[in-house]
């Protein structure tokens, strides 16, 4: 057994201790044995007594399967984060950590907070290991936060976050937020996530966008003038415009409210479980991330941002 497909049903009875999941997270780390973080030596034992702990005979080091990873130091029992992960992974608009807290019985939400918070983590780094988009990709920008009544519409704006979103049409997501709509940060949001050789880019008229693509991708680039018609012979970007509805979804009636300091990884929430919508073993492809992804802690996940 490694990658598998499950159901709520199949979790209640497949990992209903913290044994059966520490077996199947060994199973994905390890899937040729258990192997020494220190030295990879592979002549591994188990202390008597203490079957989760491991001993590399080569070097005497004690491990488990969660040292190194984003399990790292916590108190929670596996069975929780195990449930925790399948809930995150299955809710199409994303679930609230005071939802989390309730439905798993953890003592407090802080704890339910900093568990969904690592578990956005190890979602960030499926994405960054992903391709760049590529077919026909479409962009658009989004805002995001507070409103400022009767100043006029550029001052709401300036009171909220912006967004840039890139989807290939029926295929993957990425969504970033960045300080601004100028050209030049439209131009770092594409150069980090859309492929040089992508057959169309799609956007709509805003000024930002024209000469960045126009320059970039020449006669591949396409925009849609949305004063005119919403489509136009194929071109428009209903597509990332549906993705920002799903988030928007997400934000009014899952967590109701995201902070700008975290809301990127609530961004890459969405655009890993999206991209993966069809993926049958998004469950255990999301434990296997949680493996690979270096330790979160508290301090750092509250510190304050430098000026």
């Amino acid at each position: 057994m490694s990658h598998i497909q499950t159901s709520l049903p199949d979790m209640l009875v497949n990992f209903n201790n913290d044994d059966k999941c520490r077996a199947y997270l060994e199973q994905l780390r390890w899937p040729d044995g258990p192997v020494c973080p220190k030295c990879k030596g592979k002549d591994i034992a188990r202390i008597g007594g203490r079957e989760e702990m491991l001993r590399c005979k080569d070097c005497e080091q004690q491990f488990s399967v969660t040292v190194n990873t984003i399990f790292h130091d916590s108190h929670l029992a596996l069975t929780k984060w195990f449930l925790a992960t399948y809930l995150i992974c299955e809710s199409k608009k994303g679930v609230s950590a005071l939802q989390i807290q309730r439905v798993l019985g953890i003592g407090g939400y802080k704890t339910a907070w900093y568990l969904c918070h690592r578990i956005r983590e190890a979602m960030t780094r499926g994405t960054a290991a992903e391709p760049k988009l590529s077919g026909i990709v479409e962009i658009d920008d989004a805002y995001i936060g507070g409103k400022k009544v009767g100043l006029g519409h550029q001052a709401g704006r300036d009171n909220k976050t912006v967004i840039v979103g890139m989807t290939e049409r029926g295929g993957r997501l990425r969504m970033v937020v960045v300080p601004s709509v100028k050209k030049e940060e439209i131009a770092k949001a594409v150069q980090m996530h859309v492929s040089p050789n992508v057959e169309m880019i799609i956007s709509d008229e805003f000024k930002a966008y024209v000469p960045t693509l126009a320059g970039k991708f020449g006669k591949r680039y396409r925009r849609v003038n949305h004063s005119v018609a919403f489509s136009e012979n194929g071109i428009n970007t209903n597509s990332v415009e549906n993705r920002f509805s799903l988030l928007k979804r997400g934000i009014i009636g899952s967590w109701h409210h995201v902070s700008v300091k975290h809301l990127q990884r609530y961004l890459e929430e969405v655009s890993f479980r999206f991209s993966r919508r069809a993926n049958p073993y998004l469950f255990s492809e999301t434990l296997l991330n949680l493996l690979t992804t270096d330790p979160l802690t508290f301090k750092a996940l509250t510190k304050k941002k430098a000026a």
